[in-house]
């Protein structure tokens, strides 16, 4: 009996090592590759921030101040809210302390920031224009995640169509006659250009009441498709 016990031991031994041992040996013809689809779309989207500070002897005074000028620029911007064409929401609100040369504090100085953000361009511009006493700090562009969501779905099929192709290729190019996927993974991302400054300096200058001159460009969405194929 102790010899059976010993032998079906011995037996399942060996089977867990070749098994491990067949576990270990590196997969044989993977090949690994990658795609991309790119696709460029105007922005629809504009961001507006709006910014003021001031300077006082007093940080409480002071605060009171930029609370006064923010509620004020709020009131005007709401005028033109409406959810997802003209989004109006504050920004930074700060106070801190001035010094001079020699380390002491010479005072206080405060910014207050006001940001409008939609797809209403024309509302948007109109309404920076009309914010008393603040000024236009930036501008930017970009896509709503309708566009976004729009866009990556056919930068994606353009990936995975070329992913599909090249594994195709490649595989008969090495003398198989197609292939099964092991593992894909897909990521997206949008290059979207900066503000230029020219325009950003004749934002800033605008007057109140008129429109800010702004001009929106496009945005390149690209999906990438990796992974790895099992040739067969």
């Amino acid at each position: 009996m102790k010899l059976v016990r010993t032998l079906a031991i011995a037996f399942a031994a060996i089977a867990w090592t070749g098994l491990a041992a067949a576990q270990a040996q590196p997969p044989q013809n993977v090949l690994n590759l990658s795609t991309t689809g790119t696709v460029e779309v105007a922005q629809d989207l504009i961001t507006i921030s709006l910014a003021a500070s001031r300077d006082g002897p007093d940080a409480n005074g002071l605060q009171a101040q930029l609370k006064s000028l923010l509620e004020a620029a709020l009131t005007e911007a709401k005028k033109s809210a409406q959810p997802g064409q003209v989004d109006v929401r504050t920004g930074l609100f700060n106070v801190g302390p001035r010094y001079t040369t020699g380390g002491k504090i010479d005072g206080w100085r405060g910014t207050v920031e006001l940001v409008l953000e939609g797809r209403d361009f024309a509302r948007i511009t109109q309404a920076a224009g009309k914010i008393p006493g603040m000024t236009v700090a930036s501008v930017a562009f970009g896509l709503s995640r309708e566009q976004r969501a729009k866009v990556e779905g056919d930068a994606q099929h353009i990936a995975i169509e070329r992913f599909k192709a090249k594994a195709t290729e490649l595989a008969r190019s090495f003398g198989f006659a197609g292939y099964t996927l092991r593992e894909v993974s897909v990521n997206s991302n949008d290059f979207t250009p900066g503000p230029r400054p020219m325009m950003m300096a004749r934002a800033a200058q605008s007057a109140e009441s008129s429109p800010v001159p702004v001009e929106a460009g496009k945005s390149a969405v690209t999906v990438t498709v990796s992974g790895s194929v099992q040739l067969k």
